[in-house]
């Protein structure tokens, strides 16, 4: 291309094309290479539970699990939401989603936390501005090589009909299941199947994630606390601040990655604050 220029030919065109797929290749790379964990090529699990409030929190739940949904289908991830209650009046009450593609789970793995919304309430007649929590959690899924003991006799299996929206083909029969692990007080379901048995074996791999997860930590405390977060998905333990109202900003909490284009990351945009927070987990990683 400088031959080219000095020829006297235009290839600016060419050139900034050229420029822009190499920093996007450059980018790439140096994203790869924050993966060292050896879970983080693996399929992952996530879930997202609205904290009190409502119908607020429930909502602001649902766009949660919109925005991830959207950042799969730009990676080009797989996705299949393996349950889903929804809530009363809007949103989702909780939600388990199945993502298949390279690094899923190291992609998501630093978006487990609680997640903050400051907006103008669409349910207030008032037009009142309202903080809304939500939590995501998110589990590598375990491969079918890696062993996970589970006694039976740990296990309460429970059937039920399944509910919520399609429900004509889906809850004529008690095709959900409800798994219960005693020892540690997991609780998964799953009821997208028609088929009991389908139903019981995506319950038994979301179970499998967590168990192994929890094996994994080495810290059964550890786990209990961030199970019992869930019923405190408040002030003081969000990673991220999504503000509409009275000013637009996304801010991380932990990096300090902050963006006023809020509908970019809201439609799943969410590189820069990915990226981001594994070269945080990088840095504090412990030298082995």
């Amino acid at each position: 291309m400088a031959e080219l220029a000095a020829e006297g030919e235009d290839v600016s065109a060419e050139l900034t094309r050229a420029l822009s797929d190499l920093a996007r290749s450059l980018d790439e790379a140096q994203l790869q290479s924050l993966f060292f964990e050896e879970d983080d090529s693996r399929n992952t699990l996530f879930t997202v539970h609205p904290g009190a409030g409502g119908t607020e929190s429930q909502d602001w739940a649902q766009m949660l699990l919109r925005m991830y949904l959207r950042y799969a289908e730009r990676k080009g991830y797989k996705t299949e939401v393996l349950d889903s209650m929804p809530g009363e009046e809007a949103g989702i009450k909780s939600v388990t989603v199945r993502v298949e593609g390279d690094y899923a789970y190291g992609h998501l793995s630093q978006e487990s936390g609680v997640h903050r919304l400051v907006r103008i309430s669409p349910f207030d007649s008032n037009k009142r501005r309202h903080t809304s929590f939500a939590a995501v959690f998110v589990f590598p899924e375990v491969e079918e090589d890696i062993e996970v003991a589970i006694n039976p006799d740990d296990l309460k299996i429970d059937t039920y009909r399944a509910g919520g929206k399609g429900g004509q083909h889906v809850n004529v029969t008690d095709s959900a299941v409800r798994i219960t692990h005693l020892p540690t007080g997991i609780v998964v379901q799953c009821q997208n199947e028609r088929s009991q048995h389908k139903n019981k074996a995506s319950a038994m791999k979301v179970l499998k994630a967590r168990l192994y997860e929890l094996e994994k930590k080495k810290q059964l405390e550890k786990f209990e606390k961030m199970e019992e977060s869930k019923s405190d998905i408040a002030w003081g333990n969000q990673i991220r601040s999504y503000v509409l109202h009275p000013y637009r900003l996304i801010k991380d909490l932990r990096t300090r990655v902050e963006t006023g284009d809020v509908e970019k990351v809201l439609d799943g945009d969410l590189d820069e604050f990915i990226k981001a927070s594994l070269v945080l987990r990088k840095k504090t990683a412990p030298v082995s």
